[in-house]
């Protein structure tokens, strides 16, 4: 007998090694190589009938047929539409992942609901039998499905009928070539596969969830896709740190990777564009979930702030941006006196490093003093802000917090610091001033170079910044806040 061919697979980025090895070089990370034993089927796509119908041949670009703008799909969410960049998209292929319980499959079959009026559609479920999926299309009073799932049980002939808008079909099956098939035969325009790490193909090695099968499932997946113009929704699985399960070539195959974020104790939900060919990355989408599934949040700037009446200590207003638009959220710090050798820094929705770095550009550059407390920075909400326009709101709040004073409850603030003290611009200056004051604030604490040519009409005061020192000397007073002379009385508590 010939002897069995192993490989290994990086599961972070998917490289193929002849061998095992502790560390991945393409990568770096340690300890994520998988066995993984190729099949000659694997070199051929034909085995499922689909592949090979179409010769590949040269192409000018100059003979391509232009059009204007992409044509896109209404998912019915114009926050989902947000983050999918208008929409989606014909021969498209959507990867939403997040942890379990968040709503990936709420969402989708919100989604299918709205599609199915003008599209045809199936949905593929992996993980939950035929009637689960109708039991939670009644919870959350979705019609057409709950239709048709009645009349598949009445009709089960129905099922070899071609597909038609207004109908949602389901199919319980993780057999590739059974859902590829099934493809062929009704031709839907929408396919919904919940959840990519259930799929088994036939001739490769492993069990579901696998390397080899999540990779080879999806591959499969992908080129009938493109070859039919079929708009392609994939569930996926994470993993503990928060990454996708399974290869990382996963994530280079599709052309669209979502991230759905937020705990599944809190209401509401946060969707995020990792990776987009059709629209821009980073872009977030909030929803909120209730009994009847997700809602999208058309101001979430209100949700993320507490609308105080009183002014409070160590809270400041940050003018943040996320993908395509200004958000509002609110920065929070508690400082208090440390008893240990090392203080604290313990940092929530907000790198840590930086944080480091900016006690030492406050404690140089401004005269205050930091290491003999423990600071607490948190971003209300559970929103994480990685934009480094969050430099001047994460030293105010500490600064607040340090002092002892509370900030003005219509104050924002946004600016990115250097390393020598200096306030540096911010892209999109104007559109956060918009936002600020489409919410009522007063006052706008911003770098000197996004100071906009027509302020005395915009209808809130502007207190421009150069260097980091002049927010402690200038503004604050002007805000009626003096700080000085109260570090040492703070100590002396």
């Amino acid at each position: 007998m010939a002897k069995t061919k192993t490989c290994y697979v990086c599961r972070a980025c998917g490289v193929d090694y002849p061998k095992w090895a502790g560390q991945c070089v393409a990568c770096g990370v340690w300890n994520q190589l998988q066995a993984f034993i190729p099949s000659s089927a694997s070199t051929s796509g034909n085995m499922y009938g689909y592949a090979g119908k179409q010769k590949a041949e040269l192409t000018a670009l100059t003979n391509l047929h232009h059009t204007e703008q992409q044509a896109y799909i209404d998912s019915g969410l114009n926050e989902l539409n947000r983050v999918l960049g208008g929409g989606l998209v014909a021969g498209g292929v959507v990867l939403i992942g997040g942890d379990p319980g968040v709503g990936k499959s709420t969402l989708l079959l919100q989604v299918t609901v709205y599609l199915a009026t003008h599209h045809k559609v199936l949905y593929v479920t992996g993980e939950e039998s035929l009637q689960q999926v109708g039991n939670r299309a009644k919870r959350l009073s979705l019609a057409i499905v709950n239709r048709n799932s009645s009349q598949n049980n009445a009709d089960t002939s129905k099922s070899e009928e071609k597909l038609s808008p207004g109908d949602i079909w389901l199919l319980a099956e993780t057999q590739v070539r059974r859902i590829i098939q099934i493809i062929e035969t009704h031709q839907p325009s929408i396919v919904v596969i919940d959840s990519v790490q259930t799929l088994h193909c036939e001739g490769f090695n492993g069990s579901p969830g696998s390397v080899s099968q999540v990779r080879e499932s999806c591959s499969l997946l992908v080129q009938l896709a493109k070859q039919t113009q079929t708009t392609l929704l994939l569930i996926g699985h994470v993993t503990k740190e928060g990454a996708l399960a399974g290869p990382r070539v996963l994530e280079h195959m599709v052309d669209t990777v979502l991230y759905f974020e937020g705990q599944t104790d809190a209401r509401f939900r946060m969707v995020r564009a990792i990776k987009n060919r059709f629209g821009a990355v980073n872009e977030l989408g909030v929803f909120l979930m209730s009994d009847r599934g997700l809602r999208e949040v058309n101001n979430p700037s209100a949700l993320f702030l507490s609308h105080l009446k009183q002014p409070k200590i160590g809270s400041v207003v940050l003018a943040t941006w996320e993908g395509t638009r200004p958000l509002l959220v609110e920065v929070q710090a508690l400082v208090d006196k440390s008893q240990l050798e090392q203080p604290r820094r313990v940092v929530v929705g907000l790198e840590n490093n930086r944080i480091a770095m900016l006690l030492a550009i406050l404690n140089r550059h401004a005269g205050i003093s930091s290491y003999r407390y423990d600071i607490f920075v948190n971003v209300v909400g559970g929103l994480r802000v990685t934009e480094t326009a969050a430099d001047l709101a994460i030293l105010l709040a500490i600064a607040s917090g340090l002092y002892n004073k509370a900030l003005p409850t219509d104050l924002i603030i946004f600016g990115e610091l250097g390393l020598s003290g200096e306030v540096r611009p911010v892209p999109s200056g104007q559109e956060r001033l918009n936002e600020a004051i489409k919410q009522h604030y007063k006052h706008a604490i911003i770098p000197s170079m996004n100071m906009p040519p027509q302020k005395g009409k915009l209808g809130i005061e502007l207190h421009p910044l150069q260097e980091l020192k002049e927010l402690f000397t200038q503004v604050m007073p002007k805000l009626g806040l003096r700080i000085s002379n109260t570090l040492q009385s703070l100590n002396s508590r």
